[in-house]
This record gives C-alpha cells, structure tokens and sequence, in this order.
C-alpha cells in the first residue's frame, strides 16, 4: 500500500499546485497624460473584514498585489501632488485583474468621499449564505486563551459555534464535521486536542468561514469550511524578512515561533517552525490538573512561482507532531496510571494554474496527508486500560475550471479521494468493581476482557481503503438587484458501505441599494462521509461482541454499519448596514438529518468511536454585529442559539457502560452538543500609536451533560467537587452557565514604516472563573475551562 501511495503522489506531480483559491490584481498608475507614474502608494482595503494590502509603484508605474481573498475592495491610489484616487473593485475568482489608473491633479480633480465606500462595505453583496472572515492583523490582536496552540480559538469569535473541551468546536449543532482548506488542501481530520495536530494560526493570512449555503465544490464534511489562505513571502517587496517570538505562561508554558520569507520577481517563499511545552497541555479532568504535561512542535513551508503571465506554481508542505501525559482523575493518579499519547501528521501539497485568454483558468491539485495516533498504556491504569495505534492517510486529487461568459461566473470540477486507514486497539478491565458479576449493571460481553477476573486483553487489528469521488458545477450571476447562486455536487463514496448523493446547493441573495440591505435565502443538501478515525473498529463483527445483549436485541442481533449523514438544510437571514459605520447580519437555519454522526470518548482518553444516529433535528439563530476602526475603537458581537434533538438507535461506537441501554430505550434525547445561547464579544482599542488593548468575553449557558445521579456523584472523590459547575437536576443536565474574560494588551515598536519589535501582555480567565466544559458525557468526558493564567510574548522582526 505504502508503494502504491507513493507511486501515485509521483505521478501527480506533473500536475500540481493547490487549487487556486486567492486572487491576482495588478496594474498601472498614470498620469492624466498617460505617462507611469513611480512611487505611488496602492492599496486594497474592505473594513468590514480588516484586510488591507499596499504596494509603491516602480518608475514604470505598473503593480501587483497576490494571495487576496476573494471579496470586493475599495482601490485607493495616492501620489504627492495628485487627487487621491479610490474606486471599489470586486475579486471574485483566480482570474488576474487589470487595472488602468489616472490620478488627476491635486489642483483641479474632486475627491471621492470614502462613505461612499464605507456603506458598500458594511455588507457582503457577493454572498449568498452565512460567510465570514478575518485576516492576520486581527488574529495577532486577538485575546484568545494563553497557551492556544490552533486554529479553534481564532473560529469561536466566528457566529455559529459552541465552545468545548481541548479546543473542539460545534459548528451549528454538528459534533465537528469540519473541513479545513488550506491553499486549496482540504483536510477533514478531526483536528482538536488530543484526537490530531490543529492548524497552526501563525501561518494563517486570512479566514473565509461559511456555515450557510456551502458552495458545490466543498465535499465530505461540511458542517462548517474554513477556507484558509497561509502566508506568503508575495507582496512583501523584500527579499528576505522574518520574525521571532518567545512566550511564557502560567503552568510552565513556553513557546517559541520562528517564521522568515521573501520574494523576487518570480519567486516567493515563507516558512514557520514553531515549539511548545506545558504542564497544562489539555483541559484538565479534575481542578487538580493532575498529569497533564506536553510539547508539541510544528514546522510549515509554502512556495510560490510565477512562470510567464500565464502560468503558476505553488508548493505547500506541513509536519507537527505533539506528545503528552493524559490528565488523571484522583483515583487513577493515585493508582500510578501514567497513559501518554504521540500525535504525527505531514501534508504536501503541489499544484498549478494556467490562465485561458481573459475569461477563464484550469487549475489542479495534488495532496498527500498522513497522521499517525498512539496511546501508550501504563502498569496503573483504571479502571480499564487501552493501547491504540491508528494511522490515517489521505490522496486527493481535484480539478477546476473557473470561467467568466457574460454575467455569469461558472465553475467546475471533479475530485478524487483514496483514504488508507490502520487500526491497532486493545483493552482489558482493571478494576473490578467496573463490572461486578451478578449486579444490576453486569454486562455478561465483556466478562472474557476482565483481567481483574482473569480475563485477557481485547484485541483488534485491521486495514482497508476506501475512495470517494466528486463532481459539481456552480454558476453564479446577478439578474437585477438579485444574486443567484446555483450549484450541484454529486459525491459517489466507496468504503465500508457504499453510496452516493445528488446535493443541490442553491442560494439567492436581494440587494436593496436605497437601504443597503442585504436579503439571504438557501437550500443545501448535505452528503457527508463518516470520519475515519477508528471506523474499522466501531464497524466490525469483532467489536460486536462487546455490545450487551439488550442493544444487540434492539438493533436486530445484527452489526449496521455507520452510513454517510443526509441533511436537508434551509437558511434565511438579513444584513444590514447602522449609521455608516455597524453592520448588522443576522440568520436562521433548519437542519433536517438522517445518520446524525458523532463521537464516543473512550474514558477522558485520546480514542474517539465514530458513531451515527437515526434521525436528528437541529434548529437554530445566530448573529453578528461588527464595528470596523472607529475613532481608534472596532469590534464584534456574535451570537449563536440552537438546538439538537436525536433519535437513536445507535450504530458505532464503544459504549463499554449501560448508558448506551438506557439512551435506547428513552427515545428522543437532546445530545450534548445542544447550547442554548453562546455570546462572544470582541473590543479592540488603539489609544496611542504603536499601543492596543483587545478585551474578549464569552458566555455560554452550558451544553448538555450526562444525568448522573447526584447522590452517587456527591459519594464520589473524583467528581464530588464539581457538583456546584453542573445542574443535574436539570430537564436535560448542562453544565452551569459561564462568563469567561481574556484580554491582551501591546506595543509595537515600528520605525521608517516597518515593525522592529513588539510586546505582549495577556491574561486569560480573568476573573478566575472555575467552569465545566462537560461533564460525564458518554462522547467526551469530563472537563475544565482553563484557569487564570497570566503570559507575556516578545517578537522582533528582522
């Protein structure tokens, strides 16, 4: 298999470079005589998303801006002795945009008044679903927690997520489903805590999120996309620059990140290394934070080539590994456990785009991604313990053609994914008051595993592959103040079941010019494929025997695979302009699903069971309200209300307890993903030049938990004082509700137009908050919100 992945890769190299997901605008500056005129300052700027881009003009007046985002920008000019000039531009696909500029005379031209811009952009008229973004000089001014290590972190500022443990997010009721697209390589492996290596957020130069109306040529998981652009050494106009950062925190945390670049006229280039430890690596099972230490280290290249006008190479390469304790409970610290867990992952990916005359390009993408998980187990392990090595990979191979005729802006494609996946696992029962023979919570299934009893290990190993294959097309085009985008995806998946799905992705959005508002209607239809974490294991004859007899008997006495999740998703919602200088966005979706997937966490550890239920429904509303830069303040304030209401049977998963017989047999439920309402707020402040402040609070009413019995937790030494963080005589139990505050404050030091050096001071949980994430849940556990930690960065530049 090794042989034949790597056969592959190298016969894809021909082709290569990840699909083309940025724009290309240059030009020239003249005068009102035609001639170039040099030296002058160009820049792109949308205040709503907080991208900005310059570049100064060379004798001949020509410049180029690369790596933008799609999205519509105001163009503003400037040149000593000349009008400033602006106008809106609008970069909507990889097609290089041309532009002539005349800059009239100071003397005798009229200035463009920059509200005129400024209402265009306080709505996005290009979209027609729920689609965000940010930039890096937002996610350097962010407060996020001390010691944040990916992504995650930067997304919950984002509406439609709710928070939990080890930096897992929910997008808009899903458990994660989450595809991450980084230079056009998507990856959908489950990415938080102790389950994969996240993205790391220094590499990233802007976020494009969409949670509504998910365009056609995103596949597999979809609950939420985040279409990343990294950096590069374009634009920079220097040969070679770069940066180091150190940081220490509470906790023992030290971290250090080292990034460089540059750029010719043809050749661009950046790389970042980066390396951590700490002795709370994940949230913390019990407020002791017992056993908890660990490092990671992460290392990312991208290069980029232009060869002829028509003609594009870029090669992207990511390796992270991180290694760490599993936090104990009090029991299992004092009976010596000492579990560990080894995180690996490299990805490459090669591509190339061409540009057709002046209306259309073919680009391609060739990737290859690898990770490796293990658990190690130790001599005290309680109550069970578990050995696990898992190695998951991924080649993908995706086409587009993007085509401009007309009004109409058409795309399309076809991908083609092989996914090798190794499972090796083992466990065995420790203590032997978990399964007590002849109590009424024996399970007769696993008496052969208890090795407190004189049982032996549960052993299973297995490989297979599996493939998915993908089409769509897309066109987008306006017909009067009406945008319609219109697209349709086919996905055929071949694994451990087989199928495949026809998904219209239709979208409309109303611009109403007099107001500035903004109306947004959908209709999705969702095919996503199972994860392939441990999904051998959770759909195999072997792991059957584990079920107890009752499920067995209501499932029919037969092993059922975990099929691909079906949704219906409808969205509706309105953004509209304040006063010139707030935007306002707010949706509401409906999700109507068949094979709802989830996870079950294997006791706290890093082993996740892919399971599937029946049927769920998931109702919800989110908003944002942002303030781009004024009077030296900008800000948001997003919220997200939904809720998830399941309908078992179960299929999947490792449910070693009788949770899993009595969930059955108790119908409809709402799962632990449910959260009424999470509220996160961001202020940024810039009182002096050089000095900011960013304060961030977030609320959440909590997510459900599991409905323990409160007599038997108060009688138990490892969760008797979490009892006041959890209501569980709730009607479902939730953790209790929580406000968390985190704030950073700064100097930059810059000089002749360039930074030199900058300081950080940042508290997270200020108040000292002590708060559940969750609690007992069968998915994922129990933990603890991070407590008040204290850290401070310095970086130079150079």
């Amino acid at each position: 298999m090794r042989g034949w992945l790597a056969g592959t890769l190298l016969l894809l190299l021909p082709l290569s470079l990840g699909a083309q997901v940025t724009a290309t605008l240059r030009g020239r500056v003249q005068d009102p005589t035609g001639a170039n005129v040099g030296g002058a300052a160009v820049t792109i700027e949308n205040a709503l998303t907080g991208y900005a881009e310059t570049t100064r003009t060379p004798e001949d007046g020509a410049f180029s801006i690369k790596n933008i985002p799609f999205q519509e920008y105001v163009l503003t000019a400037t040149k000593e002795g000349f009008a400033v000039k602006r106008q809106t531009v609008a970069l909507r696909s990889n097609l290089p945009v041309e532009l002539e500029i005349r800059l009239a005379l100071a003397d005798v031209a009229e200035r463009i008044a920059v509200s005129a811009f400024e209402t265009v952009q306080l709505v996005d008229t290009e979209a027609t679903g729920t689609r965000t973004q940010l930039n890096l000089a937002q996610i350097e001014r962010m407060a996020i927690p001390v010691g944040s290590r990916a992504l995650e972190s930067v997304l919950l500022s984002f509406p439609g997520f709710a928070a939990d443990a080890n930096g897992a997010i929910h997008p808009r009721g899903a458990h994660n489903q989450m595809t991450y697209v980084i230079d056009g390589m998507p990856i959908s492996d489950q990415l938080t805590g102790a389950f994969g290596n996240g993205i790391d957020s220094a590499i990233v130069q802007t976020i494009e999120l969409h949670t509504g109306n998910i365009p056609a040529e995103y596949g597999s998981k979809v609950s939420g996309v985040a279409n990343i652009t990294t950096r590069s050494g374009l634009n920079s106009g220097r040969r070679f620059f770069g940066s180091t950062e150190v940081s220490a925190a509470q906790f023992d945390h030290a971290a250090n990140v080292t990034q460089f670049g540059g750029q010719t006229e043809r050749f661009g280039y950046f790389a970042s290394i980066s390396a951590q430890k700490s002795n709370r690596f994940l949230d913390q099972v019990s407020i002791d934070n017992l056993h908890n230490g660990g490092n990671a280290e992460r290392a990312f290249a991208r290069l980029d080539y232009q060869h002829g006008p028509a003609d594009f190479l870029r090669l992207n390469a990511m390796v992270a590994r991180s290694g760490f304790q599993l936090a104990n409970l009090r029991s299992q610290h004092v009976s010596g456990q000492d579990q560990r867990q080894l995180l690996r992952d490299a990805s490459i990916s090669l591509g190339y785009i061409h540009v057709i005359g002046s209306s259309a390009t073919l680009d391609t993408t060739a990737s290859y991604r690898t990770s490796v998980a293990q658990l190690f187990p130790s001599a005290g392990d309680t109550p069970v313990t578990a050995a696990q090595a898992r190695h998951l990979s991924n080649v993908t191979v995706a086409n587009r053609m993007s085509l401009i005729q007309g009004p109409h802006e058409l795309r399309f494609g076809f991908d083609y994914q092989h996914f090798p996946v190794s499972e090796n696992f083992s466990f065995g029962i420790t203590d032997a008051r978990f399964n007590p023979p002849g109590s009424d919570r024996f399970i007769p299934t696993l008496e052969d595993f208890d090795l407190s009893r004189g049982g032996s290990l549960f052993q299973f190993s297995d490989r297979a592959s599996g493939d998915l294959y993908s089409g769509f097309a897309q066109d987008k085009f306006r017909v009067g103040p009406m945008l319609l985008n219109l697209g349709f995806r086919y996905d055929r998946y071949a694994f451990l079941v087989e199928g495949g799905q026809f998904q219209p992705r239709l979208g409309a959005a109303w611009n109403v010019k007099r107001t500035g508002t903004v109306f947004r209607a959908s209709y999705n239809r969702i095919y996503q494929t199972p994860v392939n974490e441990n999904l051998l294991l959770s759909n195999s004859e072997r792991s059957s025997v584990l079920v107890p007899p009752e499920v067995r008997a209501r499932l029919g006495g037969a092993l059922i695979p975990i099929p691909p999740e079906r949704q219906n998703v409808y969205e509706a919602g309105v953004q509209q302009p304040l006063f010139g200088k707030v935007s306002v966005n707010v949706m509401y979706f409906r999700k109507d699903i068949r094979n709802l997937h989830d996870n079950d966490n294997f006791f706290n550890t890093g082993i996740i069971f892919p399971t599937a239920l029946a049927r769920a429904k998931v109702r919800g509303a989110e908003g944002r309200i942002a303030v781009p830069e004024f009077r030296r303040f900008s800000g948001s304030v997003s919220f997200t209300h939904y809720s998830v209401l399941v309908t078992p049977p179960f299929t999947g998963g490792l449910f070693l307890g009788n949770t899993a017989i009595d969930l059955l047999r108790s119908g409809p439920f709402v799962i632990d993903h449910d959260q009424k309402l999470g509220v996160q707020g961001v202020v940024t402040y810039r009182p002096h030049k050089g000095i900011w402040t960013t304060a961030s609070t977030r609320y959440d009413s909590g997510l459900v938990t599991n409905p323990s019995d409160p007599k038997v937790v108060a009688a138990d030494p490892d969760y008797a004082d979490l009892l006041p963080y959890v209501d569980l005589g709730a009607n479902p139990p939730r953790v209790r509700p929580r406000t968390l505050v985190d704030m950073a404050v700064g100097y930059e030091r810059v000089r002749d137009d360039r930074r030199t050096w900058e300081v950080v001071l940042q508290v997270s949980n200020l108040m000292n908050r002590t708060a559940l994430y969750n609690f007992q849940s069968i998915f994922v556990g129990t933990r603890l919100v991070q407590p008040r930690s204290v850290g401070v960065r310095l970086k130079w530049y150079w």
